[in-house]
């Protein structure tokens, strides 16, 4: 996990989930981002603070300090593991100074027929309240209104270990946070153990969520639609 997730709702729905009372620095559009399959590397809606109140900014899918970016060295990451993130040098300032949210509806996974390996069912998971969700990350992404793209803008989504019944799905899931957790989650000036702390044991519970199995063709990056997460 996670390799790729919905954000189909309108901007306004998951300010209004989030239950954002402080100032604003962006227009919450009405209109869907209906997107049923975003993918890595492309740009996505991600909610930061800054010094001028919340923004909403499209922003890269993956992460890499740029002391490890260029030809030959690592490629971005997608997800932040944890239980490594809160003590890695590579993570370090990303998680004290760029902490983030992603505003999402859900997620894939996919579980290995038993059978043949070769084979994958693809299931989605989302909450059992159908309310939009907000996964913990951490990157680099534009710090006001001014800001030009930088090279490297990205962000990684934070991973733990399943739980329950998820495991059979898969042994990773996001942090996914409840909205009072998430907006403190981007506060300024929290403190790096407040937020393992909020990440290890203010999430969303396993029996939060429900998940079940959909159509293969979401393993196409080019397939789009609502389809995608009907349930077989």
């Amino acid at each position: 996990m996670c390799g790729r997730f919905t954000q189909y709702r309108a901007k306004i729905r998951y300010l209004e989930r989030l239950n954002w009372k402080a100032p604003i620095a962006f227009t919450p559009s009405d209109e869907p981002i209906d997107r049923y399959n975003v993918a890595p590397t492309t740009h996505v809606q991600l909610l930061h603070l800054d010094e001028d109140g919340l923004h909403m900014s499209a922003v890269p899918w993956g992460y890499a300090p740029h002391w490890v970016r260029g030809e030959g060295k690592r490629p971005p990451a997608i997800n932040a593991r944890l239980e490594t993130a809160v003590k890695s040098k590579y993570w370090s300032a990303a998680w004290k100074n760029a902490r983030c949210l992603v505003p999402a509806d859900g997620w894939y996974e996919w579980v290995k027929d038993p059978d043949d390996s070769k084979r994958k069912q693809p299931y989605y998971i989302k909450l059992k309240s159908d309310e939009p969700m907000f996964y913990a990350a951490i990157g680099q992404f534009p710090r006001d209104a001014d800001s030009e793209p930088g090279e490297s803008n990205g962000f990684a989504i934070v991973t733990t270990a399943s739980d329950k019944g998820m495991v059979d799905i898969h042994d990773r899931a996001p942090v996914v946070l409840p909205p009072d957790v998430a907006r403190e989650w981007v506060e300024g000036g929290l403190a790096p153990e407040r937020a393992e702390d909020l990440a290890r044991h203010h999430s969303e519970p396993v029996e939060s969520f429900e998940w079940y199995k959909v159509a293969k063709d979401v393993g196409n990056v080019r397939n789009k639609g609502a389809d995608l997460i009907k349930t077989l």
